[in-house]
């Protein structure tokens, strides 16, 4: 388990984590999701002992990460795939953290060949791909068969079989009973695979609850319908909580009524439908939405852009 208590970091008058709390579980996968520049490494960099607080507190299994007696038994962590010795084969590299904490070289030999290594493992990790350096790091935070693992973008870098691989991964080990704690940039990753959602923006918690919870509270209901009355539909179904838009020609997305009740309104009316379809929000668009005061470095597109210098020499 993860525990934060007014969690906070400042870099001179910037605050990076603004008091934040939060308790990841055991036994489920929680993703931390977030815009650049929200706090989550710097929140991963504390967890993991790397980082002071300024203030409040972070314990993992109870305990501050410097304090544990034997670290890498209880968090593995993944945090940078880079932070090797260049000039070492996969398995001296592991064999090194290993010897750290009296761990065998069975144990190196087992997982090696968990992430797929095996041919490469007398490699020198240099010449390791992208792919190949993350399926190390994820190797190097399994070594000590951790009751918690964190890692961020853990599939960075992966072919599908490899992303496929971690999403498995991850979800056996929060099954026997594991806190798993990750990031990603990948929504659709994340999706599928986190049970729970934290997400941070500004350095503060703006959403902590199931995946579905969080989906379902940025959707609303939305449905699709595809009719030649689209105008009569669109004005039988006009009210103070539903909203109508016309997407196209003959198609109108409807938000605040289910697809039952324009249905049955449709069929009173003596109004042909063509389609009457429910529509799902991903969690990307849920994330989208509640992060979209939140993000500090906003892109543009180049009709925006050129609108944005002209006003700026105004």
């Amino acid at each position: 388990m993860i525990e934060a208590r007014g969690l906070t970091k400042r870099y001179g008058k910037k605050t990076a984590v603004g008091g934040i709390d939060f308790t990841v579980e055991p036994g489920r996968v929680t993703g931390f999701l977030g815009p650049n520049g929200a706090g989550k490494s710097t929140t991963m960099r504390m967890i993991m002992g790397l980082d002071r607080p300024t203030s409040g507190s972070v314990t993992v299994n109870g305990k501050p990460y410097a304090q544990h007696r034997s670290p890498l038994t209880e968090v593995g962590a993944l945090l940078d795939a880079k932070a090797v010795h260049t000039g070492r084969s996969a398995t001296n590299h592991l064999r090194a953290i290993a010897a750290t904490h009296g761990i065998g070289k069975r144990r190196v030999a087992e997982v090696i060949e968990m992430t797929g290594l095996q041919h490469v493992a007398g490699k020198r990790v240099g010449g390791f791909s992208l792919g190949m350096g993350q399926r190390l790091g994820i190797a190097a935070a399994l070594l000590g068969d951790p009751r918690t693992l964190i890692l961020d973008e853990p599939v960075n870098g992966l072919d599908p079989e490899g992303v496929l691989w971690v999403r498995n991964l991850v979800k056996g080990l929060a099954a026997e009973g594991r806190t798993v704690f990750l990031s990603s940039h990948l929504m659709s990753e994340m999706a599928v695979t986190a049970d729970h959602i934290l997400v941070i923006g500004r350095g503060r918690i703006i959403a902590d609850a199931p995946v579905a919870d969080i989906v379902a509270g940025a959707s609303g209901t939305r449905v699709r319908v595809r009719t030649p009355q689209a105008g009569r539909l669109a004005e039988s179904l006009q009210g103070p909580d539903v909203t109508v838009t016309s997407v196209e020609s003959g198609l109108l997305e409807v938000v605040g009524a289910t697809a039952a009740s324009i249905g049955e309104l449709a069929a009173r009316d003596g109004l042909v439908l063509h389609e009457l379809t429910p529509v799902s929000a991903s969690l990307e668009a849920a994330y989208m939405s509640l992060t979209a005061d939140d993000v500090e470095y906003q892109s543009v597109t180049p009709a925006t852009a050129g609108t944005t210098t002209q006003e700026a020499r105004r």
